[in-house]
């Protein structure tokens, strides 16, 4: 007797892969055009409020009315409370094209929205945050965690030798993935950790440390083991970036840099491109993270070095520098602001 697999044509496997596949990225195109509907309309409700504020004098209380009535009539619906009444009026105000500079908001979630319109008062720095947070699909704690740590400022900013080293436009790809200095506050450990202690603790955080170093590494392991003439060597991390296409190793330094360092990192990467690299790979490139770095004295270091390598530094215990929304109101201050804002209006 047959069994029901036996009944089943040839090419039904691939078949029910290819169903899936295309259920799946409907799935996702309508979750895409939902979200684009909800900004737009959104901000349609929010400009319409702005305008017959402006013309009106509509107040607080009229915009409280508006979203219990709303929420009446639509019960099931979440999004109409007064204080997201008063977001997507603040977003019409702010971002009257629906845009982030040139980065379209309704490709953003709300809440992501509301988070960059509270958190950043520079249009330019808005857009910046968007864009990443769009490329990168960011969910909104890890956005607000970016502008906690001023991502900005540290992008892009370790000390290399990528242009002397890497033929552009790789050396410059290459450098905007490299950040100065890192933050490893997530480990819970003191600031005399030992290397190991790092390590071990960087391995066991692995989402952790890999959303800090950024989109694109793939962890391929610690303590990578290199043979040469018989001498084992020990590569503190190993890993390999999906968009540069390259192997990255990353020796860890619970001290200040040293002109050693650099060389040491040279042989790893000379390594590396002989004994694991692929043909079609780009070269290995390095990343020293240490205690700490005297800048003219890692210039000299890496000037001299024929591989290409990057210095930063890190920070286990990290003092909170003034965040980005210091002179910017709280979300229970903007929603106080703006009723007050409103009230006002309407009592003139």
């Amino acid at each position: 007797m047959n069994t029901p697999s036996t009944l089943l044509p040839a090419d039904y496997a691939d078949w029910l892969a290819s169903l899936k596949q295309r259920i799946a990225g409907a799935r996702q195109r309508i979750a895409l055009v939902a979200n684009e509907e909800q900004i737009r309309l959104y901000h349609d409700m929010g400009r319409e409020i702005l305008e017959r504020q402006n013309s009106q004098g509509w107040g607080a209380k009229v915009v409280d009315q508006l979203a219990a009535d709303l929420r009446a009539a639509f019960p099931e619906m979440k999004g109409f409370s007064s204080s997201n009444l008063k977001y997507m009026r603040f977003f019409a105000q702010h971002c009257p094209v629906r845009k982030f500079g040139q980065q379209t908001a309704d490709q953003l979630p709300w809440f992501h929205i509301v988070t960059l319109l509270t958190k950043i008062s520079e249009p330019d720095l808005r857009e910046w945050y968007a864009r990443e947070a769009v490329a990168h699909a960011w969910s909104r704690d890890t956005l607000e965690g970016q502008i906690k740590s001023r991502l900005h400022l540290r992008q892009g900013n370790a000390l290399t030798n990528f242009e002397q080293r890497l033929a552009a436009p790789h050396a410059e790809l290459a450098a905007q993935i490299l950040k100065d200095p890192y933050h490893f506050d997530f480990l819970g450990l003191g600031d005399e950790a030992h290397e190991r202690d790092i390590e071990n603790a960087l391995v066991r955080h692995i989402t952790r440390f890999l959303l800090e170093l950024g989109a694109g590494f793939a962890f391929v392991g610690r303590q990578f083991r290199l043979e040469v003439e018989g001498d084992e060597f020990f590569i503190d991390l190993l890993f390999y970036h999906t968009r540069l296409k390259c192997y990255i190793v990353v020796e860890l330094k619970a001290v200040a840099f040293k002109p050693e360092h650099a060389g040491q990192l040279n042989f790893y990467l000379a390594a590396v491109d002989a004994q694991v690299k692929a043909p079609d790979d780009k070269p290995t490139i390095g990343l020293l993270l240490c205690k700490t770095k005297k800048r003219l004295v890692a210039e000299y270091a890496l000037s001299g070095m024929d591989k290409p390598m990057g210095v930063a530094e890190y920070q286990l215990v990290r003092a909170l520098p003034e965040p980005l929304d210091t002179c910017l109101p709280t979300i229970e201050e903007l929603e106080e602001n703006l009723s007050r804002e409103l009230d006002a209006e309407e009592e003139a």
